[in-house]
């Protein structure tokens, strides 16, 4: 009998579709090792060594998988191809046995031909992934376990620290900060609608220099000088280029791209479009999910091509295959980009079964038509700009304030939507008459619209996610986690959609800036991931990485631990008093489980009371209430109507993060 390991049921049941006779799948759930929950389970003192134990829940899971080895003549260990797999491989290798019967299987698409592939060029465990993954998992331990309990005792009781997630509350912290600082400048737009002589066809015009130099128009004053100027102007077009522009598509998905994607297309979370697309790549539907590259097999190039050909014509196939520059420093981590196994499969014909169809055949339409259109021709526009001067009607003026103004017109026709035609909308053409040098236009109109500057958004799931890349911070595994993590910690909220700091989230965050600089620094944090890519190349050894990381580091805190003030967690007025002392504010503050009610007086006066925060525009589909935000008896966040237990409606997921006004009666109700 051949034992083949996975993580999940639902890849072991894809599996059993090629294997065929002869093979035992069984998951392994996950990891069956970790560090202990309850204690630092590292050896400080000895090289970092992890003092790793069975996951509790697990204990059967390996009973299991320990009688199952003795049975088996040869065990393949395929769970992901990534760190963090190369990792479960290793300790389920470590509790049922070090013999030869081991052989490490890997593949980046659960189709047959790769299956069968990857179990007939098996090899052994790779070693500095392993490594790699052992030192993140140190890593995020010392700094969560030291940082922690320094947060209690200085912030509030419950708080915790992460490595990466404490630098992107910190991202989300500097922008709401960027936001309340911001100034608002005034600034004018002014053009004038125009037609060719003779013709009814009316088109605008945009002001874009006076006397050579670019305009800039502050104030309603100066703003109204030019519109006088403008109206009393003759109007002559000085240059007009007309050129054929080509747009290539974007390259095809890597998980930061898709998660971005799915936030703007769909509006869902990071954690959202994990769950779907690791359902679809353990069905065989999608290549692996958790990827930075952008390169395509040889085999997809063409299936693609060929596919483009048969459903829309030659002319959307251009004359060779399309390639994309990998970025990814970690070149055995460089898979391909996140494409359908089978590209004629549109979503309507996925078998999919489960909770979350919907979901799952949004997602795949949505990597589908990026990969479709990663292979497809340029669409190509026709581009025309026209400069238009205004200056006063008579050359022998002696105005001593006369000025030319140059005003500009774009217009836009698609000639050809090549990869477009996968993304249909409405027209977005903006169509000019046509025109010459030297030709006169007639005035119809001059406009003028006072606006102001604004500043930077907030970040979403997608901005959030792009900075992080950007910035180096994390890795395609770790972006959806550390978005949960903060979530769940109470440190950010949903506010439409963007990321909102919460107050414990800003005084933690301020805390550990004011004395942790180095640790939340953004180039430090990417320095990290660099060190961790280079020991997963086999380029650093874990143990001196985490060392001179760590030395430092406790220092620091012991530090601070002695030196440090406490930080007070300011508070939110509710405009009432205490309904017991009578003499404090009633204030809502930020718990371990979410938002409560308190009094300003604290701990002199003990009066708490939850608090119920409705969401605005939001109403439940059931019954029409509104719809509160609430917490299971583990502290887990859902949304319920405010009419329970009357109306038993409730959801997991924050309509807020969709998008919608309303959610839909079909979400499954909840017992708490």
């Amino acid at each position: 009998m051949k034992l083949v390991i996975v993580e999940s049921p639902t890849k072991a049941r894809t599996l059993s579709r090629y294997l065929g006779k002869g093979y035992e799948i069984e998951a392994s759930m996950g990891h069956v090792r970790d560090l202990p929950p309850s204690k630092l389970g590292v050896d400080v003192e000895h090289d970092f060594a992890p003092l790793y134990e069975v996951v509790s829940e697990k204990e059967k899971i390996v009973d299991k998988l320990r009688s199952l080895a003795k049975k088996a003549d040869e065990i393949y260990l395929s769970m992901d191809p990534d760190r963090e797999g190369e990792a479960i491989a290793f300790h389920v290798k470590h509790l049922i046995g070090r013999n030869g019967k081991f052989k490490r299987v890997v593949f980046h698409q659960i189709t047959k031909s790769a299956i069968l592939d990857a179990f007939t060029h098996p090899r052994a465990i790779d070693d500095n992934l392993v490594d790699a993954q052992q030192a993140r998992r140190v890593l995020d331990r010392l700094v969560g376990y030291t940082l922690s309990p320094l947060l209690w005792k200085k912030v509030r009781r419950g708080l915790s620290a992460g490595r990466v997630q404490s630098v992107a509350v910190r991202l989300i912290v500097e922008r709401e900060r960027e936001i309340e600082a911001f100034k608002p400048e005034e600034y004018w737009v002014i053009g004038a609608e125009v037609t060719k002589a003779g013709s009814p066809e009316v088109f605008s015009i945009g002001l874009v220099k006076i006397d050579g130099e670019t305009a800039k128009v502050a104030d309603k004053k100066t703003a109204d000088a030019i519109v006088s100027d403008l109206k009393g102007a003759g109007y002559l077009v000085v240059r007009v280029v007309r050129k054929e522009v080509k747009k290539g598509p974007y390259p095809p998905f890597t998980t930061s791209t898709l998660q971005q994607s799915a936030s703007n297309v769909l509006g869902f979370t990071a954690k959202r479009t994990m769950r779907a697309a690791q359902n679809l790549y353990e069905m065989g539907h999608i290549t692996y999910h958790r990827t930075d590259s952008v390169h395509l097999a040889a085999e997809a190039r063409a299936s693609a091509r060929s596919y483009i050909e048969k459903a829309y014509g030659k002319q959307y196939l251009p004359e060779n295959p399309r390639f994309y520059k990998v970025r990814s420093k970690l070149a055995q981590e460089a898979h391909e980009a996140i494409r359908p196994t089978r590209v004629s499969v549109d979503a309507d014909s996925l078998k999919i079964k489960g909770k979350v169809v919907s979901d799952l055949r949004r997602l795949y339409t949505v990597i589908r038509k990026r990969f479709l259109a990663s292979q497809m021709s340029d669409a190509v526009y026709d581009s025309t700009t026209v400069d238009v001067e205004a200056k006063d009607k008579n050359p022998k003026s002696e105005a001593r304030n006369s000025k030319v103004y140059l005003l500009r017109a774009n217009g836009t026709i698609l000639k050809f939507d090549g990869w477009r035609t996968l993304y249909k909308r409405d027209s977005e053409d903006r169509e000019l008459p046509i025109l010459e040098e030297g030709e006169g236009l007639d005035l119809k109109n001059v406009l003028a619209e006072q606006k102001f500057t604004e500043p930077s958004a907030r970040y979403t799931d997608a901005t959030l996610v792009k900075a992080m890349e950007e910035r180096g911070i994390g890795r395609p595994s770790t972006y959806a986690p550390t978005i949960s993590t903060i979530l769940a910690r109470q440190y950010v909220e949903y506010d439409e959609r963007k990321f909102k700091p919460t107050t414990v989230g800003i005084a933690t965050n301020d805390f550990l800036v004011g004395n942790f600089d180095q640790t939340v620094d953004y180039d430090f944090t990417a320095g990290m991931e660099e060190d961790l890519d280079r020991i997963a190349l086999g380029k650093r050894k874990w143990v001196p990485v985490i060392r001179d990381f760590w030395e430092p580091f406790l220092r620091k805190a012991e530090f601070v631990e002695k030196n440090a003030k406490r930080v007070k967690v300011p508070t939110e007025s509710t405009g009432n008093k205490c309904p017991v002392c009578k003499e404090g504010d009633e204030v809502i503050r930020v718990g371990r489980f979410g938002k409560f009610l308190s009094c300003s007086r604290f701990p002199e006066c003990k009066y708490t009371a939850n608090y119920v925060e409705k969401l605005q525009g939001i109403k439940c589909p059931e019954d029409g209430g509104d719809i509160v935000i609430k917490k299971t008896r583990k502290g887990k966040t859902f949304f319920g109507c405010s009419n329970y237990p009357n109306c038993k409606w409730a959801s997991w997921r924050d309509p807020r993060a969709s998008g919608k006004k309303s959610v839909e009666k079909s979400a499954p109700p909840i017992s708490v």
